[in-house]
C-alpha cells in the first residue's frame, strides 16, 4: 500500500486474523457496532492539505479525517480517489475506511507554526467527516477546538446527522472565528434513497439537522444535490424539497444536477441499467462528452427551479441564497469552478484568508514549504468535494 509508512504499531485483540501486530504492520479493525466495515488506522504525516494553486475552490486548505465513506452513495464522485490507496472505487470505497488517528495532534502542531496565516480550512471536501467512523473515533471535536482556538476560520460540508453532537462546540467556535456549515440532500423518495444512499441518514433527519443548526443561531447552507434527471427533477419533487429546506431555516440553497466522474460513472450506470433501463440512453447522451450535464438540461432545470425558489422565498435571501438559478444553476460539485456555494456554507467572501473568486493562489502557495508541511501535490487525491 502507498500508505504503509503511516501504519500503527499498536497491538490490539480486535485486529483482523492474519494481521499480526508487529512493528510496521497496519492495524485494521472490525467492530460489532459497524458490521461490514473495516477501519484502517494510520498515522498521518500531515493534517492540512494545500489546495492546488490554480483551483477555483474558495478555500486554500482542506482537512480529511477519513478516506473512503460508509455513506456508500452510488453516485459519489470521490470514489476514484480510493484507487490512489490501491483499493477499488466500489465496495472498497464503501467498506474500507482509512482513519487518521493522530489527526488532531498533527493539526495542533501545524496550526501552532509561526508561518501559519490562519486561512480558511474546509472539511468534507472528499469524504464525510461525520460518517459512521466518527462515532467511534471522535476526531471532529478536537479538530473544531484546534481550528477555533488557533483563530482559523473553517467550513464543514456533511450529510451526517452526527454533527448535532458538536453543535455546542460549533456555537462556541462561532464566537471565536467565522465559520460556515453546509448540508447536502436531494433524494426524498424512500425507496430511491435506500438504493442510492444506503448509509446516509434520511433527508428528514438531515432537515432536522438544518433546523437544529438554525435554532442554535448557526449558519447552514443546503446543497440540493444531486438532482437526478428523470428521477428527482419533476416539479413536485423539487417543490417539496425546496419548501422543506426553507421551512427548516436554511441560510441558502444551491441546486446541483448529478455529475458523473470516472469511478462514479461506472457504479451509477450499472445501478441505472438494473433499476431504470429506460433512462440509460438518455443518460448516455447527456453525459457523453463530460462529467457534467448538458447546457440544454441546465437551462431547462433553471427554468423549472426559478419559480419554486421564488415561491419559497429562497430567491430573496441575502448572499445569493438561490445560487443555482441560471446563470448560477450549479453544474458541478462544491469546489468545482462551475458551482456556487449557498449562503451560510462558507465563512465569508471577503474576510482575510478566504480566497476571492478571481484569485488563483495565495501568496503562501509560491513559498517553499517547511519540512513536514504538506505540498500542493501531496494527497492530491483528496482535493475533491462531497455531496
Amino acid at each position: 500500500m502507498r500508505w504503509d509508512a503511516q501504519r500503527l504499531d499498536v497491538e490490539d485483540t480486535s485486529t483482523l486474523p492474519g494481521m499480526p501486530s508487529i512493528r510496521g504492520l497496519l492495524r485494521s479493525v472490525r467492530v460489532p457496532e459497524f458490521p461490514g466495515l473495516t477501519f484502517h488506522e494510520v498515522r498521518s504525516r500531515s493534517a492540512l492539505n494545500r489546495v492546488q494553486g490554480d483551483s477555483a475552490m474558495p478555500f486554500p486548505w482542506t482537512i480529511n479525517p477519513y478516506r473512503g465513506c460508509s455513506h456508500a452513495c452510488v453516485y459519489c464522485f470521490s470514489r476514484k480517489t480510493h484507487e490512489w490507496l490501491e483499493f477499488d472505487s466500489g465496495r472498497d470505497f464503501d467498506a474500507q475506511v482509512v482513519v487518521k488517528t493522530n489527526l488532531v495532534e498533527v493539526l495542533r502542531r501545524e496550526l501552532a507554526r509561526p508561518s501559519w496565516t490562519h486561512e480558511h480550512v474546509a472539511l468534507g471536501t472528499n469524504t464525510d467527516p461525520y460518517q459512521r467512523a466518527e462515532g467511534r473515533y471522535r476526531l471532529m471535536p478536537g479538530v473544531i477546538e484546534a481550528l477555533a482556538g488557533s483563530g482559523t476560520p473553517f467550513s464543514i460540508l456533511t450529510k451526517g446527522t452526527l454533527l448535532r453532537r458538536d453543535v455546542p462546540l460549533l456555537v462556541e467556535a462561532a464566537g471565536q472565528v467565522p465559520l460556515g456549515l453546509g448540508v447536502s440532500m436531494a433524494i426524498w423518495d424512500d425507496e430511491l434513497h435506500t438504493a442510492l444512499e444506503p448509509g446516509v441518514p434520511t433527508p428528514r433527519a438531515r432537515l432536522d439537522l438544518v433546523r437544529a443548526l438554525a435554532d442554535a443561531g448557526l449558519p447552514c447552507g443546503v446543497f440540493l444535490a444531486p438532482v437526478l434527471p428523470g428521477l428527482t427533477d419533476d416539479e413536485e419533487s423539487l417543490d417539496t424539497a425546496l419548501g422543506a429546506i426553507a421551512a427548516a431555516g436554511a441560510t441558502g440553497v444551491t441546486v446541483i444536477p448529478l455529475h458523473l466522474r470516472p469511478g462514479a460513472r461506472e457504479w451509477f450506470m450499472a445501478w441505472l441499467r438494473a433499476a431504470h433501463p429506460e433512462l440509460v440512453p438518455r443518460y448516455e447522451r447527456m453525459y457523453a462528452r463530460r462529467a457534467y450535464v448538458s447546457a440544454e438540461y441546465r437551462t431547462w432545470l433553471a427554468a423549472r427551479v426559478a419559480p419554486l425558489l421564488a415561491r419559497h422565498g429562497l430567491d430573496r435571501q441575502s448572499g445569493g441564497a438561490a445560487r443555482g438559478v441560471d446563470p448560477a444553476i450549479a453544474t458541478g460539485v462544491p469546489g468545482d469552478e462551475e458551482v456556487g456555494f449557498p449562503a451560510g456554507s462558507l465563512p465569508s467572501g471577503g474576510m482575510p484568508g478566504v480566497r476571492p473568486k478571481d484569485r488563483t493562489a495565495t501568496p503562501a502557495a509560491t513559498e517553499k514549504p517547511e519540512p513536514g508541511r504538506p505540498r500542493e501535490s501531496e494527497e492530491a487525491g483528496e482535493q475533491l468535494s462531497l455531496l
